[in-house]
């Protein structure tokens, strides 16, 4: 049986997560932070 991950991003965090991916200056660690944060997000319904 596979665990699913229940943990969830805010919004605001995610936003602030994808202005650090697109910002050329940031730093790979806080990239990686940021990607892990985006991982957590749920899908959007389309």
């Amino acid at each position: 049986m596979v665990k699913k991950n229940s943990e969830v991003t805010s919004k605001k965090a995610a936003t602030a997560a994808s202005k650090v991916l697109r910002n050329p200056k940031s730093s790979k660690a806080a990239k990686t932070a940021a990607g892990s944060a985006l991982t957590q997000r749920p899908n959007k319904k389309k």
